[in-house]
């Protein structure tokens, strides 16, 4: 019979799981699914990088949503038994909490040790991968990636261009180009009727040419400038590196931030380690919040826990700008937030199955 509940209540709980975290998935790529289209038309990204993009965003996303996913699956399967006193029906046959952790460990032992995963590595190294593709798109761009008609800002030079028209061999007509020249301020401006990008020598740079202008070069406030005239003129445009700079803290391996003793890097470590440990403690306070009386409405108790959720980060979040901060010691860090949240959970199943009249008798 404990067999019989125990597959019945993961089956409940699991298949909510799948649809909630499904759901909430499509959602946010969706609206990353927009994003990565407006960079593609933009020329930011390369057509056959889109899905890359939309792919290791999801991999990014599923490290908050299994939690979130998780908490919310485990409150609506459980209402809905409280709803039809089907669990009520099980707690008079001697079902306890225990009845109910079984088979919910039964899901939460793989999808923590996957949102462990997610959360060490498979994220930070989707976010570098990103951040990777978008630099190969950068130093691929060219004038076709130009919109006519609006000021772009092209590479580590920033130089502004802008242009008219772009025809469909990749010429630009009627264009402005202003870039920095020296570490002294002087600016050169020049005016074109038409530009076209070439290949140089050196892979590291291009040759934006321009035919039929005029150059402008001198430091803005003074009269002193220099006008030319040409027929051709050849603007160098430094490609951005592909070398990897800085890493952010969300894109550093692991062991990186073990040897490092920087506050962002240790609130980035504990917020790491903390999403299985979070996951863990959102499965455990979703049984005693979907408590509710028999036909009371599957959703009743589900803005409860919301309001909790948003508490819990929103203290997560918090904790992490302390630690960034010094506000805090590193030691205390985030762990106060996921022992006050579990004294919490505990507290409610102590006071919903009597266990404080007990220990105070």
């Amino acid at each position: 019979m404990t067999r019989i509940l125990d597959r019945y209540i993961f089956r409940e709980i699991a298949t909510t799981w799948l649809g909630v975290t499904m759901v909430l998935l499509l959602i946010l790529l969706t609206n990353q699914f927009a994003r990565v289209l407006g960079d593609v038309a933009k020329g930011k990204l390369p057509k056959n990088a889109a899905f890359d993009v939309i792919g290791l965003s999801a991999v990014q996303y599923l490290t908050i949503l299994v939690p979130i996913g998780l908490f919310l699956a485990t409150m609506l399967a459980l209402g809905r038994l409280y709803r039809d006193s089907e669990l009520p029906a099980m707690m008079a046959c001697r079902v306890g909490p225990s009845g109910i952790y079984r088979p919910l460990t039964w899901l939460m032992t793989p999808l923590v040790l996957g949102v462990a995963w997610l959360s060490i590595s498979g994220g930070p190294q989707a976010l570098t991968a990103v951040e990777r593709i978008g630099a190969e798109a950068r130093r691929e761009a060219d004038l076709a990636s130009i919109e006519p008609g609006q000021f772009t800002t092209f590479g580590p030079d920033r130089a502004v261009v802008y242009g008219n028209h772009v025809t469909p061999d990749g010429k630009m007509e009627n264009v402005f180009v202003q870039r920095a020249v020296g570490d002294d301020g002087t600016l050169e401006v020049v005016i074109s009727e038409l530009g076209e990008m070439v290949e140089s020598d050196d892979p590291n740079f291009r040759l934006l040419v321009l035919h039929n202008g005029r150059r402008y070069e001198g430091v803005p406030g003074t009269s002193e400038f220099r006008v030319i005239e040409f027929a051709e003129h050849g603007v160098p445009y430094r490609l951005p590196s592909l070398e990897a700079p800085d890493l952010q803290p969300r894109a550093m391996t692991l062991m990186n931030l073990v040897r490092s003793d920087e506050p962002e890097h240790v609130a980035e470590l504990q917020w790491r380690l903390g999403v299985p440990l979070s996951t863990i403690i959102l499965a455990i306070l979703a049984v005693p919040l979907s408590r509710s009386q028999p036909r009371a409405g599957r959703y009743g108790r589900l803005a409860v826990g919301l309001l909790v959720f948003i508490i819990y980060l929103n203290m997560l979040s918090a904790a992490k700008a302390w630690i960034e901060q010094s506000t805090i010691p590193p030691a205390l860090g985030l762990w106060w937030v996921h022992g006050l949240v579990l004294a919490f959970a505990f507290g409610l199943l102590a006071v919903q199955n009597g266990w404080h009249r007990r220990i105070f008798r």
